[in-house]
């Protein structure tokens, strides 16, 4: 299949050229069908440039023939860098009033994870540790599961969608594989099938652009929702090592395109080098120290020992070299981290400059879900949320009291302690098993008790650490001496008479 003049590069033809061809490509596209387009928009400078690209080509459609409707949706994690944050907000604002000053049929969306899939009540609430290669649990909670909601909503309202990415092969290796790998199974040209997504298309309109090709067509067309194309790229300055940014006039001049933004909580990196550039090539920018400062804590994988239970999720010991996989995070640094977040957004909304004063690092609605986990899932019967709360913000947390639903009384989760005596895992047991005795006991059946006891005593067998390593190498030997005499007999069983 020949590939189409405008996904070329630009090859020393003149940009006008290029975006005219490209543009009349994208109004062909959207003219084709009734299939609605959503555009992914994170305010970055290729979504940008598509979205832009998207915009000029609509304008240039009679009134009567821009009738098919163009969702841009951006995600919000709720732990996005806060001034890229700040950013696609504003953005998406300005995006909604000028669509509806040129008639366009482009409507905005912003997205967020549900509250049970949030970072902060998956790692504070439940315990997860922060994310690690081998163990990503945010990318899918935070930003897949939103984005396909929506696209899901589309395709059930009208049987298909067709998504307009940013995506180009020169961002990686990886990037351009999978690319290529889609490219052959593409309809109509230029849409390639979306692995992910049953009845799903994706157009990538300038897949085959360079960096400094995608930031002279932003610096050379202005932005046409009044969004500015200048602040972008200051932005993007500040984000990079050196502070050097220089306009983009040429293919043989340096840009600063590859700064990357995402999570200001991301530990998948060894340094969140966009946020400390922007911290120290810009005096107004201090205000995020304690953010970066958080960050560093939760990436220390060297207090992960004192951090994180030796039990996993369900309370099984999995042994590993000398030691024990580490489960979630104990009821102390969950405690810790919420204390930690809560005096950082204080410290934030301190210095922030006004337009981000009022910044929420969580929001209530995540702290009403982590003190219902803590309580009633976990069963820390002490509910120590609302106190840590007061301690940290210097006001009464904004929820009504559980004492009638806890299992304890103040006193007697002190009694409770004293007759442990420092012991966490038999208090944490113990606790456990009122709890769900409690639980069970206003059921009509109760079916399913006695499973939930010998659960919880299971979970509190051992004495500590060591000895639940000992218990689980005694039970290992156990099954593979099992193995062995099963294998023995197998031989013994079809040896000849």
């Amino acid at each position: 299949m020949s590939t189409p003049k405008s996904a070329a590069p630009f090859q020393d033809r003149p940009l006008a050229e290029i975006v005219g061809e490209l543009t009349e490509e994208i109004r062909e596209l959207y003219m084709a069908d009734e299939v609605p387009w959503v555009v992914g928009y994170s305010g970055g400078k290729d979504s940008t440039a598509v979205l832009q690209l998207v915009w000029l080509a609509l304008k240039e459609l009679p009134a009567d023939q821009r009738v098919k409707p163009v969702h841009v949706i951006s995600t919000d994690t709720l732990v996005e860098n806060p001034v890229v944050s700040a950013w696609v907000s504003q953005s998406l604002d300005t995006m909604r009033t000028a669509a509806n000053q040129q008639d366009l049929p482009i409507e905005s969306h912003k997205l967020t994870p549900q509250i049970k899939d949030t970072f902060w009540v998956n790692l504070i609430g439940r315990g997860y540790p922060a994310p690690r290669p081998k163990f990503r649990w945010c990318t899918e909670r935070l930003k897949i599961k939103p984005s396909n909601a929506f696209i899901r909503r589309v395709v059930r309202r009208h049987g298909e969608a067709i998504l307009v990415l940013g995506i180009r092969k020169a961002e990686s290796h990886a990037r351009a594989r999978a690319m290529a790998r889609h490219e052959k199974g593409r309809v109509r040209e230029r849409l390639s099938p979306n692995g992910n997504l049953p009845n799903s298309l994706v157009y990538s309109p300038i897949e085959a652009w360079s960096t400094d090709e995608v930031w002279a067509f932003l610096m050379q067309y202005p932005n046409p929702w009044g969004h500015r194309n200048k602040d972008l790229l200051s932005m993007y300055q500040g984000a990079s090592d050196d502070s050097e940014c220089p306009l983009v006039v040429d293919d043989t001049t340096p840009s600063c395109g590859d700064s990357r933004f995402g999570c200001w909580t991301c530990t998948l990196v060894e340094q969140d080098k966009s946020m400390t550039a922007m911290i120290r090539n810009d005096e107004e920018k201090q205000w995020m120290r304690p953010l970066l400062k958080l960050r560093n804590e939760l990436d220390d994988v060297n207090k992960e020992n004192e951090t994180r239970d030796f039990r996993r999720m369900n309370g099984a010991v999995q042994l590993f070299h000398d030691g024990t996989i580490r489960g979630p995070y104990k009821q102390s640094a969950r405690e810790d981290w919420l204390r930690k977040l809560l005096n950082a957004q204080a410290q934030v909304r301190k210095k922030a400059p006004e337009h981000v004063r009022n910044i929420e690092l969580i929001s209530i609605e995540e702290l009403h879900e982590i003190r219902r986990i803590w309580v009633f899932e976990k069963h820390e019967v002490e509910d120590s949320l609302p106190e840590i709360y007061q301690e940290a913000v210097g006001e009464k947390f904004p929820g009504l009291p559980l004492d009638e639903q806890l299992v304890l009384g103040a006193e007697e989760i002190g009694l409770l302690k004293d007759a442990c005596e420092d012991d966490p895992i038999h208090l944490s047991m113990t606790r456990e098993l009122l709890a769900i005795e409690r639980q069970y006991r206003t059921r009509t059946r109760r079916a399913g008790l006695f499973d939930a006891l010998e659960k919880a005593i299971k979970k509190g067998y051992y004495e500590d650490a060591d000895d639940a390593v000992e218990f689980a190498r005694e039970l290992q030997q156990l099954r593979e001496d099992d193995l062995t005499q099963e294998t023995l007999d197998e031989k013994t069983t079809d040896a000849p008479a």
